[in-house]
């Protein structure tokens, strides 16, 4: 089946079921295209909430569909490709954070929302890299912070909040943690006059913050964003051209919103094949068949609701 005919099935049994399609920034570009929604993680679990439709299909990854799932728990949330995994939420398991909270009793834990449902229940806070500052910079300074599983997005927001308790929990995202200060150096000499926009989980966020603060890489030129926060500067900034250094499925978007402005990869290899497993078939499935449903355990539900709560809280 062609494309074309995939669009015209999908749309229909989307009418057909009375579902809302999500889609992540880093989806490929035919599933962002029959998306209502396209967004990073935390947008699309509260579109799903807001939504009337009692059927969310989430393209994206297992921990946010389990996300959509806890703050949606009277509605289906399907994910097409249930082996849609993600490398960092993998990083660390309930049972480990458990042995690490034994480790360090007095500190509050705040969790990435880039982590399973069993961590989430676990923590105190949960944050996501557009607000993990405000969430840290909102705790008494006097506590320690147990932050999981991000290591550099940690070490970003302790040295953004000053903060000398930190206890970061050694995970990593194997596309961001690839990037280094050289490439950033490297495309900076090349496009002398883009905005550098960084992910904060990139493995190059800490040096290329001191470099920044030091003179040595140029200020007013980089930028430390989430995905939303990097859709939200390229639609304001007068700039025509913007180096981007996250998951390369963003480009489509950036360049679909913005056709006259140029985007370049930092690195071209900055892929996640997670991100890449679900296709129009897979989702055409999905609807006609009702699969994959992702719900999270009721008592798990409730107790991972209370920290992701306390972030929104916090955020608003």
């Amino acid at each position: 089946m062609d494309n074309k005919k995939l669009r015209s099935e999908i749309l229909s049994w989307k009418k057909k079921r009375n579902a809302l399609i999500l889609a992540h920034n880093y989806q490929i570009p035919e599933i962002q295209d029959i998306a209502d929604f396209v967004g990073d993680s935390l947008e699309l679990s509260q579109k799903a909430s807001k939504s009337s439709t009692k059927i969310i299909v989430f393209c994206g990854v297992h921990f946010m569909a389990e996300s959509a799932s806890i703050l949606s728990p009277d509605k289906t949330v399907l994910i097409p490709d249930l082996e849609a995994g993600c490398s960092l939420a993998s990083m660390i398991e309930a049972k480990t954070l458990r042995q690490w909270k034994k480790r360090y009793p007095e500190a509050i834990v705040v969790s990435y929302v880039n982590t399973s449902a069993e961590v989430k229940a676990e923590s105190d806070y949960c944050c996501t890299s557009t607000n993990a500052v405000k969430i840290v910079n909102s705790l008494p300074k006097d506590k320690q912070v147990l932050f999981v599983p991000d290591m550099f997005l940690g070490d970003y927001v302790a040295k953004t909040t000053g903060r000398q308790n930190m206890i970061m929990f050694p995970g990593e995202c194997h596309v961001h943690a690839k990037v280094k200060l050289i490439d950033v150096t490297k495309k900076m000499n090349q496009y002398p006059d883009a905005d550098f926009l960084i992910h904060p989980e990139c493995g190059c966020v800490s040096t290329c913050m001191h470099y920044a603060a030091n003179g040595h890489i140029p200020n007013k030129k980089t930028y430390i964003l989430s995905t939303g926060g990097m859709t939200r500067h390229v639609r304001k900034s007068p700039k025509k051209d913007f180096v981007i250094a996250t998951e390369t499925g963003i480009l489509y978007r950036l360049k679909k919103e913005n056709p006259w402005k140029n985007f370049i990869p930092l690195r071209e290899d900055m892929v996640c094949h997670f991100m890449k497993m679900i296709t129009l078939p897979k989702l055409l499935s999905s609807l006609k068949n009702l699969e994959f449903e992702v719900r999270v355990p009721k008592e798990i539900a409730q107790k991972a609701r209370i920290p992701i709560e306390r972030m929104l809280k916090l955020s608003s």
